[in-house]
């Protein structure tokens, strides 16, 4: 089994939490969801990100709104909305739960 398959296993496990957290601080366009998560060295591409945003805004957790650009064709600000903050806010606490698992089992291991 190659590392590779396995790291992009568990980022592509938790990116739903980490998009719907960085929505949940204030609307943004995909490239700043893109830059955000580059910035946390969680690397993405938009070929990742633009599928995800559209499943999630399809279970009615996200919503966006066109805004014209002096720079370019208009760009979509996605938000959550009330029923995507109750789902972040579950996702958090199996987030909580896992990482003090993960954390307990961990500790003791031999590097």
């Amino acid at each position: 089994m190659k590392i590779e398959n396995t790291k992009a296993q568990m980022r592509k496990g938790i990116l739903e939490y980490c998009i719907l957290s960085i929505l949940a601080q204030q609307e943004h366009y995909p490239s700043e969801i893109i830059a955000a998560l580059k910035n946390a060295e969680l690397i993405v591409v938009e070929g990742t990100l633009y599928p995800l945003l559209t499943r999630l805004k399809n279970a009615k957790y996200l919503e966006y709104r066109w805004v014209e650009s002096s720079s370019g064709p208009p760009r979509k600000y996605y938000t959550l909305t009330q029923e995507g903050e109750l789902f972040r806010k579950e996702l958090e606490a199996t987030w909580t739960v896992l990482h003090s698992a993960v954390v307990q089992i961990t500790k003791n291991a031999k590097s």
